[in-house]
């Protein structure tokens, strides 16, 4: 049987919930994901339900089908939700880092300037950046293409190519998620940085008008 060091109760409902959840996610049923794990519909349904007793045998086999791993079937991080983001006032953003990445970092702006004209003041450096657009059109300068990029919609691109930020028709509300290299690359000071030019770039960069709630 699988022993459980920590607060045991909690663990296995956590274990049960999680279980449920994942082939829920997938979209199968008891019996597809019981057919998948070679396990008996009433047994799955028991586990899911806390009628049966959690066996290491059963857990492997779930963590399989379910295409994940039996440590992280029954891990019990306790500090992984993050829920006060840092504000950065003098940048008028919203960031934090994403906890399972020290690496990586996302940062929030509203933004109410155009990318600059002049490819001068686009940025270049390692790294790779995902944009998320949550309200209003951003436009994605990157070299000579220009991308516009609708509300919920996102991209992904490596900051090699020169890049810029901006807003279209408006102000618009943007997610930046940068690796490790792409936020050292917007760490260092860089002059005529002007407005548009990024995200995470800094004061002036975006025209924005402080974080939103």
């Amino acid at each position: 049987m699988l022993r459980m060091t920590q607060n045991d109760g909690e663990l296995d409902s956590l274990v049960r919930k999680r279980i449920r959840a994942l082939r829920v996610a997938q979209g199968w049923s008891l019996e597809e994901l019981a057919s998948r794990a070679r396990l008996s519909q009433s047994t799955l349904s028991r586990i899911e339900n806390g009628q049966r007793r959690l066996a290491l045998d059963s857990l492997v086999t779930l963590a399989r089908a379910l295409d994940t791993t039996l440590d992280q079937l029954v891990e019990t991080a306790s500090d992984d939700v993050v829920v006060s983001p840092m504000i950065d006032a003098a940048h008028g953003l919203m960031r934090w880092p994403v906890k399972g990445d020290p690496g990586m970092s996302v940062v929030r702006q509203r933004m109410t300037e155009p990318p600059p004209d002049n490819p001068a003041r686009m940025r270049a450096h390692p790294g790779r950046e995902w944009l998320v657009v949550l309200s209003g059109t951003a436009i994605l300068m990157l070299g000579h293409r220009r991308f516009r990029v609708e509300t919920n919609q996102a991209a992904e691109f490596p900051t090699m190519l020169p890049h810029a930020i901006g807003a279209e028709g408006g102000p618009c509300e943007i997610l930046g998620i940068f690796d490790r290299d792409a936020r050292r690359g917007h760490q260092r000071p860089e002059a005529g940085a002007g407005a548009g030019a990024d995200a995470d770039a800094g004061a002036g960069d975006s025209g924005g008008d402080g974080p939103r709630a």
